[in-house]
């Protein structure tokens, strides 16, 4: 199920340089922030798990998201170099399985590792709000990555798409709309932290049940229906 060909051939193409400044650019801003924060404020779990929650999980996770998971497969589709890809003795599933696993250790790299670092910058892990966001944006990342994964096989916008999505739904109705909330991955992915922090900073619209089952269901859910996009990506010549 998974392809080492297809697997470096995907890592070249999301680090390269452009997309690897894209990448970095978020993190980076988060360690400054958080730096800054820690400056003029000193320990503060309220104002960590504010920064962690506001920033991190709600702008850089999903942020990230988009670029590694509509980079694994989108550009190759919109240029028509993917049917150099298909043409090998390679079973699609495992195509999309392989940029999956390379899109979501892309996504966790640059955003769990910062937000574990800015957790311990802002407040040393007080109330383990570092280790609690971290691993919201660990979960989280496995989510996004399949989700745009899936844009990037069925629309040549995946990256507009994924963009609305992130900074709309999730950031805009998801503070502002209450029912909106129960349908965002960072809401899912809260929910689990919260567990792993067991205090009241870290809190979430859904339960834990919820969260996890919602987020192993579209993960996979999406995960499927991207590889039964590329089933009907035909070659010349195949019937």
């Amino acid at each position: 199920m998974y392809d080492p060909t297809v697997a470096r051939l995907t890592y070249r193409g999301l680090l390269g340089r452009r997309r690897a400044l894209i990448l970095g650019a978020l993190p980076v801003l988060l360690i400054v922030i958080s730096v800054a924060v820690r400056g003029f404020t000193g320990a503060d779990d309220q104002v960590a798990s504010d920064i962690l929650g506001g920033f991190a999980l709600a702008t850089m996770v999903p942020l990230i998201g988009v670029v590694a998971g509509t980079g694994a497969i989108g550009p190759e589709i919109d240029d028509g170099s993917v049917v150099y890809l298909l043409a090998k003795p390679v079973k699609r599933p495992t195509i999309i399985f392989t940029k999956l696993i390379v899109a979501v250790a892309v996504t966790m790299v640059f955003s769990a590792v910062p937000t574990f670092l800015a957790g311990l910058i802002l407040n040393g892990n007080g109330q383990q709000i570092a280790v609690a966001y971290t691993v919201a944006a660990l979960v989280a990342s496995i989510a996004y990555a399949a989700l745009f994964l899936l844009l990037g096989t069925i629309t040549r916008h995946a990256v507009v798409f994924g963009l609305v999505y992130a900074l709309v739904w999730e950031t805009v109705f998801g503070s502002l709309v209450s029912g909106a909330r129960t349908l965002s991955v960072q809401q899912w992915s809260l929910a689990v932290a919260h567990k792993v922090s067991g205090g009241d900073l870290v809190t979430s619209d859904v339960g834990l049940t919820t969260g996890t089952v919602l987020l192993v269901v579209v993960t996979v859910a999406a995960t499927w229906f991207a590889g039964q996009k590329l089933r009907t990506l035909t070659l010349a010549g195949e019937e």
